[in-house]
């Protein structure tokens, strides 16, 4: 399979059969420009398509796993509507090629997880998180309702009332915190959270294949049958983009302070 055409994420293979994504530059945090954005949506169906590849590693290079999108990005879907549909699509994509990928994905989250990346982290098979990794759903301090992937996966990682309270609030959730809650499957201490998360992936590249992908994708129609509460969910947060919220949450992000809305 040639990742060649993908810029923003880099792609190889790591070990035999283990193939490894990572967002971000080095010392820098991950943001999720309209590149970024349309390519985490597309890989997956690559992934799923490559012969050379067993279980796929995420992560991010840098300051955090990954930043969210950019502004300038976000503030196009507002005034354009053409750009509105076709990052909605997108968004609907990524959900729905992570869920449906056939080869175990495996998530490393460190530092700000917040955005597309967190998608694709939370919706990761299994979720290896640094105890001190930064978990937010940041829709609601944007103005817009928490659509991408929160609706269809919260509720059935950490229940009902932890999901209400940490996507309404927009409430940061710690590594270790989301262990506890059930929101990722791992808290590691920082030093460790690639090595733990290569162990898990070779183990996983040296079991049985059709066993491991069956057992996903079995697993995966709990997901599926979410489907309905996610497509609202994404629905409602693209037609808050054409609203008088959003613009005043990018305006207070880009003067760094509280919204006022």
């Amino acid at each position: 399979m040639d990742y060649s055409r993908y810029k923003d994420l880099k792609i190889r293979h790591v070990e035999p059969f283990i193939l490894e994504i990572a967002m971000g530059e080095e010392g820098k945090l991950s943001t999720a420009t309209a590149r970024l954005h349309k390519e985490l949506a597309d890989v997956w169906l690559d992934v799923d398509r490559d012969p050379d590849t067993r279980v796929v590693i995420l992560r991010g290079i840098g300051k955090g796993f990954s930043a969210g999108g950019d502004l300038a990005m976000v503030e196009q879907i507002t005034q354009d509507f053409a750009a509105r549909a076709r990052v909605w699509r997108e968004a609907r994509d990524l959900v729905y090629n992570v869920i449906n990928c056939d080869k175990p994905i495996v998530s490393a989250l460190h530092g700000p997880a917040v955005g597309a990346g967190l998608v694709a982290g939370l919706l990761a098979d299994i979720s290896i998180a640094a105890r001190d990794a930064k978990i937010v759903d940041g829709h609601t301090r944007l103005g817009v309702a928490a659509g991408d992937h929160a609706a269809i996966v919260w509720p059935l990682l950490c229940g009902m009332a932890k999901a209400k309270y940490y996507l309404m609030l927009c409430e940061p959730v710690s590594g270790e915190e989301a262990e506890r809650i059930g929101l990722v499957s791992l808290a590691v201490d920082a030093g460790q959270l690639l090595p733990k998360a290569y162990e898990v992936a070779d183990r996983l590249a040296q079991g049985s294949q059709s066993a491991i992908r069956w057992t996903k994708y079995a697993l995966n129609n709990w997901l599926r049958q979410a489907g309905p509460a996610f497509d609202t969910s994404l629905a409602l947060e693209f037609m808050g983009f054409g609203g008088a919220d959003v613009r005043e949450g990018i305006a207070s992000l880009r003067e760094r302070r509280a919204p006022k809305f």
